[in-house]
């Protein structure tokens, strides 16, 4: 067995257990509503299964995927900025979740860990991980995005103090709509082309992050998701939910590989909201809860060295 079959082995069933284990916990903080599971076949290599929740208590709609795929040519999109591995075979494997909650008061939020294999004559000349969580509130609470960034900060912690510092600044920096000059969010981790640690090392890193989303999240879920709200705060978060639209069809890269790799459409685009508003010239009223949300909307420390 070569090195390339026994790492994508490896990677491949933590991913599988990751996705189990998170709509797991997913499904027992939403209630009674039950992940439907749609196992997909690619045709130019590889598949894997997407699962979604519908109108839950908790969830709208909470998509968390697994796919591990592979092409006998490397896309543009992967080797504009890699020169040196066109026409390369490749291999991903990942786990991508999206979960939109009913509750206006109850953020959206986005985890993907990922591994990319490229190889030639099926021996591995090139591989990365990559990956993070980041959190969009539309009614922010500081206590949960403080929250939310000391659980990033302690699973940074092992692998070096400095991590913490660039995963997040990388956070910030991607998850930026460059047209509106405004974070999605309030960030959280972020790291791509991820090999310098070794192997091993990069893989714990990338289980610390996967295993790490729920302890920063289900704890805000069941913080806020009673909290009452009416006509006003949906509408706001549907208008908001336009923005995480923009963001993931015209900035998000890993959709652009995923439709030009060939990707299932299907399963790339699962992270969109079921239901969103655009509003020509919307400017929420100063001083009202909406236009709070701004100064959320752009890099800060939010810990504060706490």
């Amino acid at each position: 067995m070569n090195q390339a079959h026994t790492h994508t082995q490896d990677v491949g069933a933590f991913l599988r257990g990751l996705q189990d284990r998170i709509c797991a916990a997913l499904e027992a903080a939403d209630g009674d509503a039950r992940f439907d599971e749609d196992p997909w076949v690619r045709a130019e290599g590889g598949g894997g299964r997407s699962r979604v929740l519908k109108q839950g208590q908790v969830f709208e709609q909470a998509g968390v995927g697994f796919s591990e795929v592979s092409g006998a040519r490397m896309p543009a999109s992967a080797t504009a900025h890699r020169p040196e591995l066109a026409g390369a075979a490749w291999r991903a494997m990942g786990v991508s979740l999206v979960l939109h909650p009913w509750n206006p008061y109850v953020p959206t939020t986005h985890m993907n860990v990922r591994y990319f294999q490229a190889l030639r004559d099926g021996e591995e000349v090139a591989w990365w991980f990559g990956g993070g969580f980041d959190l969009t509130p539309f009614y922010p609470f500081d206590d949960d995005v403080r929250h939310w960034h000391r659980v990033a900060r302690d699973l940074c912690a092992p692998f070096g103090p400095e991590v913490y510092a660039e995963h997040k600044r990388h956070c910030d920096a991607y998850f930026f709509l460059k047209h509106r000059e405004e974070t999605r969010g309030v960030g959280g981790l972020f790291y791509d082309d991820l090999n310098a640690w070794g192997f091993e090392r990069c893989f714990d890193y990338t289980r610390a992050v996967g295993q790490g989303f729920l302890d920063a999240y289900l704890p805000i879920v069941q913080a806020r998701h009673d909290t009452p709200y009416g006509e006003r705060e949906r509408e706001f978060q549907l208008y908001r939910r336009g923005r995480y639209v923009e963001f993931n069809l015209v900035w998000d890269r890993g959709t652009l590989f995923g439709l030009q790799s060939g990707g299932r459409s299907e399963s790339i685009l699962m992270s969109l909201p079921p239901r969103v508003r655009f509003e020509y010239g919307y400017h929420p009223e100063p001083g009202s809860a909406e236009a709070r949300l701004a100064d959320y909307l752009r890099p800060r420390d939010w810990l504060d060295g706490g």
